[in-house]
């Protein structure tokens, strides 16, 4: 079995938490350590995202709690994506927007 320093890590603070032996504090700053980066989405790629899942812009906008024309923006590149949205955009890729319901 393959596992990453970050995956031997992790499993070590558990099991320390669980003993008693590490603070809740400090085992979700490992755990911040466990996330995986973000995707970066281009404009054609949130389009995909959004015909994948079938919906409107304006229904699209609604699950990402945004507006419209950001969506429109996100689409013809004249903006892109960040932070929250970004996350959302990611999830939605991943495992679809019932995700977000």
């Amino acid at each position: 079995m393959n596992k990453s320093i970050l995956e031997v890590v992790h499993e070590t603070a558990l099991g320390l938490h669980e003993a008693g032996a590490m603070k809740q504090k400090t085992l979700r700053e490992i755990e911040s350590l466990c996330i995986p980066p973000v995707n970066k989405y281009s404009a054609n790629q949130i389009k995909l995202i959004r015909l994948k899942n079938e919906v409107s812009q304006s229904v699209f906008a609604a699950y990402l709690n945004t507006s419209p024309s950001t969506v429109q923006k996100w689409e013809s590149g004249r903006k892109k994506p960040n932070g929250a949205s970004l996350k959302l955009l990611d999830m939605v890729e991943q495992k679809g927007l019932d995700v977000l319901t």
